[in-house]
């Protein structure tokens, strides 16, 4: 790939063994779960996502990892299988389409081993305990390894080797060019790896060289069957680090020891080392580094391994480490790690690494490295950090993930669109109406595009999640495309009657809920209505991040807070008021708090707020009354009990604004209804109603 030559070493072709990649980006095989054990051939939606990603100009798309030992190497049923010959089919339909774009692929082969049982998976999909190097566990709410294992015998792990030989000899008569190997995160081969998992005193056990055993011979037998010239790249971590659990450095992988690991791996024929790092008891907070440190880091940094970048708040991470390795072989180095564009050829350019590991950014634009040869960084999708893709197989951005599409086509008419409201969801339709090449106007009442991003960016802050730059780069999109922007004009039905459009797209947005509590009005309570105004007002001369940086000096709520609404809305700004020094009781009907947020997300933070004795009542039977004492409720257990508080807080969903679409219905030829005017949910299924809206007409 030729082209920017301010990226000229990132956008360079190189090599993994025989393979040539377009260039230094690769699809690392982080696992998006969109199969399920049952298929034999591939939905639209993993071809669509996966093709998509090919045509966007990637050096090299590994694959996210099979099952090759059913069903005691997996822990979801959500994954292709290709312990059998029967699969093979399935993933040639998939190779197929990734090479036709010129795209090189591999296949990722992983073994889940010693994790527990998936909450969010209650059927095991195995009866017995998981299998592992010994029979070590921990205790962590926060990782995958409550259960104490079962020790693998010799026989087994020779069985297991088998299993991921002939697994990637599968892969290679479905047309995969090579096979990546996941010794990494906490799954059984890193388990065997770790001094700290890896208790044994036989040939797999008790020194370096035969912890990597497994490894090594799970190489030898993939270059004995398939010929020394199909590349075998391997993941590991280039540091286990035990300091949140309380665990001393020298009891894990240390880098040292981790660079030793990839010489031995290299010498067993090892093609590329594909770098990562791991905390225990803190699983996906190392493989999703922003969110090692989300709400708080659960160690003071001062305390971080020198060897552990933190300067860029988890992106880059692993660059020391990277570094390391290199040093240690001669083969080529991946790093992974929440890298850019930008960082990814100052790695590149200093000799960190060879290849720059990408997945949610490449999820969130497929297109990135087409548009970074281009010099169209500006035109580059965001990726938010929120973590939806991995989670719920969905992008916040990118509303094609999960569909069977990855390109917006033309439509058969142009027609004169109106999208009403410059929140995610009328950004979002008016960008593909505009690419359908219809004639789009928007309006916003406001004075600013984005809706309630800006307030929801005050609550949660940029550091991991810049909501603002998805009101940049929508803004721009709609910008280029031609689309007229109208802001400060309210639209109502005689507007519309005046500008005759053929499509209106409502997007305007939800009205405040307020809860039908005896006392709700009184001075003690900061109804949303009220506090919207005020923010909306204040947001008109300020960033987000800088009112946010002012509320740590001022905040018009009391020492003693009570938030009603336990979803999504009233956890983060639980989270917002504790660390504000606010002592917060959060109360809430339903029986499962933190509606609407990522699970990870929601275990991470209902860990810290117990530590910072945040209480959460769900649950509740009623909301009694307010006073000037605080909110008197009846309990779960059926009880009256008086919150004392100086300030209540509703932080419910919203209502559905129907009055404009009420008015409209019959008078336009077609009225649609997206976002939160509709259905108020999330923004990622703002985006998604705006994006499925714009395609139907």
């Amino acid at each position: 790939m030729t082209g920017n030559k301010k990226f000229e070493k990132l956008l360079e072709p190189f090599h993994i063994g025989s393979v040539k990649t377009r260039n230094r980006i690769i699809k690392t095989g982080a696992g998006m779960f969109m199969w399920h054990e049952d298929d034999l051939h591939m939905n639209e939606s993993i071809m669509a996502f996966y093709e998509g990603m090919a045509r966007g100009g990637v050096g090299l798309l590994i694959v996210e990892s099979p099952t090759i030992d059913y069903p005691l190497g997996a822990r979801w049923r959500q994954r292709y299988r290709i312990d059998d010959d029967k699969y093979i089919k399935g993933l040639s339909e998939l190779a197929q389409v990734i090479r036709k774009h010129d795209c090189p692929t591999f296949m990722q082969m992983n073994h889940d081993g010693p994790w527990q049982r998936i909450i969010f998976e209650p059927t095991a999909l195995s009866p017995g305990p998981p299998i592992a190097a010994s029979p070590v566990s921990m205790s962590s709410e926060n990782d995958f390894h409550n259960e104490v294992p079962r020790e693998l015998t010799i026989a087994e792990i020779e069985e297991i080797i088998d299993k991921f030989a002939s697994a990637a000899v599968r892969a290679e008569k479905a047309g995969f060019q090579g096979v990546d190997i996941n010794a990494a995160s906490s799954h059984l081969l890193h388990n065997f790896l770790s001094p700290f998992w890896n208790r044994r005193q036989d040939a797999y056990g008790g020194s370096p060289e035969n912890r990597t055993r497994f490894v090594v011979e799970i190489i030898q037998q993939i270059k004995k069957r398939l010929g020394q010239d199909f590349p075998v790249s391997v993941c590991i971590n280039g540091m286990e680090i035990g300091r949140v659990m309380g665990i001393e450095d020298d009891k894990c992988m240390t880098a040292e020891y981790s660079r030793g690991i990839a010489r031995i791996l290299q010498e067993a024929g090892a093609d590329n080392i594909h770098v990562r790092s791991h905390w225990l008891g803190r699983h996906v907070g190392a493989y999703l580094p922003e969110l090692f440190s989300y709400p708080e880091s659960p160690i003071p940094l001062k305390d971080f391994p020198k060897e552990y970048d933190w300067s860029r708040h988890g992106a880059g991470a692993n660059l020391r480490l990277a570094a390391g390795i290199k040093k240690a072989v001669s083969i080529p180095v991946m790093v992974v790690g929440r890298l850019d564009p930008e960082l990814g050829e100052k790695v590149l350019r200093e000799g960190m690494a060879d290849f720059i590991g990408m997945t949610r950014r490449l999820i969130a634009d497929p297109e990135l490295p087409n548009k970074v040869a281009a010099g169209r960084l500006g035109d580059i999708a965001p990726c938010t950090a929120c973590d939806n893709c991995l989670g719920s197989r969905r992008c916040r951005i990118n509303a094609n993930v999960g569909t069977e599409h990855n390109t917006v086509e033309k439509a058969d008419k142009s027609k004169k669109v109106v999208v009403v409201g410059g929140g995610p969801a009328g950004l979002e339709a008016a960008r593909v109406a505009a690419l359908r090449g219809h004639d789009v106007t928007l309006y916003e009442k406001s004075n600013k595009l984005g809706g309630l991003l800006p307030m929801a960016a005050l609550v949660k802050g940029t550091g991991i999640e810049d909501l603002p730059a998805i009101v940049r780069y929508l803004e721009r999109q709609i910008t280029g495309l031609g689309v007229k922007i109208r802001l400060g004009e309210k639209v109502s039905p005689s507007v519309i009657e005046e500008i005759h459009p053929e499509v209106v797209i409502l997007a305007t947005g939800g009205t405040t809920t307020v809860p039908a509590i005896p006392g709700i009005y009184r001075r003690n309570v900061i109804s949303n209505a009220v506090l919207h105004r005020r923010l909306k007002f204040l947001l008109r001369f300020l960033r987000p991040g800088t009112l946010r940086w002012l509320t740590n000096f001022y905040l018009p709520i009391g020492k003693r807070v009570v938030v009603i609404g336990g979803g999504i809305q009233g956890c983060e700004l639980g989270e917002f008021l504790t660390k504000r020094g606010r002592k917060v009781t959060i109360v809430d009907k339903s029986d499962t708090p933190g509606e609407g947020m990522v699970d990870v997300i929601l275990a991470y933070l209902f860990t810290w707020f117990r530590k910072k004795g945040v209480a959460v009542l769900s649950g509740v039977k009623e909301y009694v009354e307010i006073t000037d004492k605080g909110l008197t409720i009846i309990t779960r257990e059926g009880e009256k009990q008086t919150i004392e508080a100086d300030t209540i807080v509703p932080a419910l969903p919203l209502l559905p604004d129907t009055e404009l679409l009420k008015n409209l219905e019959g008078k336009v030829p077609e009225v649609y209804a997206v976002g939160d005017c509709k259905e108020p949910l999330l923004i990622v299924d703002a985006i998604a109603a705006g994006s499925r809206t714009a395609r139907a007409i």
